[in-house]
């Protein structure tokens, strides 16, 4: 768009509303209220595209050309050790095949106002992480004479807790305690039976939150905030000094689940920005929000690939171009199907002019008879 035409363009009623209200509140003169409109509208109709474009195709080659260069490795997060966290390409594929469960998945964790201090924030991740009865026994131990486990913990006062979830979780059976024992008889005389509940006792959770695995302590700017290796969102959200506004989790369907479509929308782009920011790669975030829109529209999430966005496509030659064409093409001729040629890639195979740009349109000219 010329800059001509830039000055001519008028914003939409809302982003006009909303300069208003901005430079109310910071009290604006007229001539910096005028070169906010300005710069406004630059980005506004530099963001916009002609009709016909093949947005696309250009986004699709936006993304994919500078992800040829994007490495295949894992890194440690930062300031710790053992933790690898999936980035670089793994990452980027995996946010795109929409996996139903991320190689690592992560929470990201704000404090609220008042407990944004760093002794608050690190007894916080200290109660976050999942501690199981094999984490706090000191020995277990089989009574055949008795037909009963001995659970044996290091801290007398986590008693009370173990033997709580003991008699929510294992059924049929007696719990006891004894000064840092807790005792729990099963009605059984088989030795494997005895195994199976003494393994089960050991993976019973006696605190933190299910699913999180580790969590680190970091300062970004003013805010304090906890990294978590594992997630569990919906439970993370009832802690009270947990600010549920910022938090978030990178597995895109657990926040469909707690925060719907829109929100696992925004954390499709913002993952797969900061992955390839993360590899120094600069791409416009207008590519990325297009991807995004397509995964998302249906009100569910669907992979990009032969099960989600393209294997949904109406177009028969279409979908056979992208994989399993012999698949494609035989189920199309058992079920009589017709392909109309109303989209790019069919075009392109049969040679003929693509609908997009000067193609879209048939011009017919009425000659001058004078």
């Amino acid at each position: 768009m010329s800059e001509q035409s830039q000055k001519e363009f008028e914003l939409p009623v809302k982003i006009t509303e909303e300069i208003e209200q901005i430079s109310k509140e910071l009290r604006l003169s007229k001539e910096k209220k005028e070169k906010l409109v300005e710069e406004v509208r630059k980005s506004y109709t530099r963001g916009m595209f002609e009709p016909g474009e093949g947005i696309g195709i250009i986004a699709a080659q936006s993304i994919s050309e500078p992800s040829t260069q994007m490495t295949m490795r894992t890194y440690h997060f930062a300031g710790t050790a053992g933790i690898r966290v999936t980035y670089g390409l793994p990452r980027l594929i995996e946010i795109f095949d929409a996996k139903k469960e991320p190689e690592t998945p992560m929470m990201t964790i704000y404090l609220k106002r008042e407990f944004n201090n760093a002794s608050e924030a690190a007894n916080l991740a200290e109660n976050l992480v999942e501690k199981k009865v094999l984490n706090i026994v000191k020995r277990i131990s089989l009574n055949l004479n008795e037909n009963s486990i001995e659970v044996e913990v290091l801290d007398k006062r986590k008693i009370e807790s173990v033997s709580k979830v003991v008699k929510e979780m294992i059924k049929n059976s007696n719990v006891k305690t004894k000064e840092d024992k807790v005792m729990v008889a099963v009605k059984t005389e088989n030795v494997k039976e005895l195994q199976k509940v003494k393994e089960k006792i050991l993976s019973l959770q006696v605190g933190g939150v299910k699913g999180v695995k580790n969590a680190i302590v970091r300062k970004e700017g003013d805010d304090w905030i906890i990294n978590t290796i594992g997630t569990n969102l919906s439970d993370a959200l009832k802690i009270k000094e947990v600010d549920e506004r910022k938090t978030y989790t990178n597995d895109i369907h657990e926040t469909a689940s707690v925060f719907g479509v829109e929100a696992a929308r925004n954390v499709i782009i913002r993952e797969a920005m900061k992955t390839m920011q993360e590899q120094a790669l600069d791409i416009d975030p207008r590519y990325v929000m297009l991807v995004a829109d397509m995964m998302t529209f249906a009100g569910d999430i669907n992979s990009i690939g032969r099960y989600g966005v393209a294997g949904a496509k109406t177009s028969i030659l279409s979908r056979a171009a992208f994989e399993e064409t012999i698949k494609h093409l035989v189920r199309a001729s058992i079920r009589n199907e017709v392909d109309n040629l109303q989209g790019i890639f069919e075009n392109v195979m049969i040679g003929q002019v693509v609908p997009a740009g000067t193609g879209m349109f048939e011009l017919i000219v009425k000659p001058d008879e004078s």
